[in-house]
């Protein structure tokens, strides 16, 4: 680790911890963001405020033109319930830092105080803490915002903490590093009436339970074995009582894959199982893309340079670079799309991120931290990868 940041490791702990009680969801993250905003100022970081609604972006300038280097961190909670029993636990019911933000800001906060105070010698360092990613609409709010018209880079990069990795290594890959996404909803309206008269009805239960099962067949007997996709139901909603046949009936789920041609092959299967069963059936059937994401693909050049500036802080040996890719999703893709740049992964132990007993664990603070200043430092000094 870096000594000047490792010496603050129980004020990064005392940040992290507050964001933790205060936890706040997609686009909500007003005293998030206005923590952050202040907290860089102390720093003397140049701040940018209002990008995609709460996003912002701090600014720090070398002493020579040179790359400029995007580091990035999400803010959003997850609406969710905690159940960690920790004395720094959400103070917002249903809202809870299941994934890591909290962590993930402020690493972020952490290496800024370094290199503001250690500027680099060329170039400069876009600091961009960034709202809604659990919704995967933050990305995309920044960028429609003019993120990268205003502050635009030669590389960029993400940390995420993980319990799939032990803790004291990191993990980091050229390519396909996480999954792309969709996420779809299916609405299917029939005609209710009495359970003891189905005859009467046009039962849009019936036909949304033989979808559930029909649908996973999509991937089975459609998709090329070679080409990683999963498709997964998580809601399928319908009825009010068990003596009446409802009106309509709701289903949603996600696609993931790494490759945009298979996703759109799965939603055009999608829709063709949708209109099939609504010829049979009688019922309406109707499938909408509620939002999607690209996959995070990895610039090799910049995946070597992740992997070096993690090594210089837990050692080279314990950074893995041979991963596969994992079929979780985040739209930094989207920032991916448009510069090249690296997704990495710290491990941690614990509970899997998005479970009710998952916390952040303040000791790699101060070493994600290190990582992110050192990637900034070494990419300015030695140049950037495109």
């Amino acid at each position: 680790m870096l000594p000047d940041i490792a010496a603050h490791a129980p004020t990064l702990q005392a940040w992290r911890r507050d964001l933790h009680a205060h936890p706040e969801t997609a686009f909500e993250e007003v005293r998030t963001s206005a923590f952050v905003a202040e907290t860089l100022a102390s720093f003397g970081v140049t701040v940018h405020r209002g990008l995609g609604g709460t996003g912002l972006v701090g600014v720090i300038e070398g002493t020579a033109p040179g790359p400029t280097i995007g580091l990035r961190a999400d803010m959003d909670a997850l609406p969710m319930d905690e159940e960690t029993g920790a004395d720094y636990r959400s103070t917002a019911p249903g809202r809870f830092h299941g994934c890591g933000h909290d962590g993930h800001t402020v690493m972020l906060l952490g290496a800024a105080r370094h290199l503001a105070a250690n500027p680099p010698r060329r170039g400069k360092v876009h600091l961009i803490f960034q709202p809604a990613e659990e919704v995967g609409l933050g990305a995309q709010r920044m960028i429609e915002d003019g993120l990268f018209e205003r502050f635009p880079c030669s590389e960029v990069y993400a940390l995420h903490t993980i319990p799939l990795y032990a803790e004291g290594t990191a993990a980091v890959r050229p390519g396909p590093t996480l999954a792309g996404i969709a996420a779809f909803e299916i609405r299917i309206d029939g005609v209710g009436g009495h359970g003891a008269a189905p005859h009467t009805t046009i039962d849009p239960l019936q036909v949304a339970a033989r979808l559930a099962t029909e649908i996973s067949s999509i991937v089975g007997r459609h998709v090329d074995p070679l080409a990683p996709a999963v498709i997964s139901l998580g809601r399928l909603s319908a009825g009010t009582a068990p003596n009446i046949i409802p009106a309509s009936a709701e289903l949603s789920g996600t696609i993931r894959t790494y490759d945009p041609a298979v996703e759109a092959l799965i939603l055009k299967k999608l829709d063709a199982i949708c209109q099939g069963f609504a010829l049979m059936s009688g019922c309406t059937v109707a499938c909408t893309q509620k939002a999607s994401c690209l996959p995070c693909v990895n610039d090799p050049r910049a995946a070597a340079a992740a992997a070096a500036a993690a090594g210089e802080v837990l050692g080279i040996g314990h950074v893995h670079t041979d991963m596969k890719p994992l079929p979780f999703s985040d739209d930094f893709a989207l920032m991916l799309d448009q510069w090249p740049g690296a997704y990495i992964f710290l491990g941690q132990p614990g509970a899997m991120c998005h479970h009710p007993t998952f916390d952040f664990d303040d000791r790699l603070l101060p070493v994600g931290a290190s990582i992110l200043a050192r990637i900034a430092t070494r990419q300015t000094m030695e140049g950037a990868s495109a």
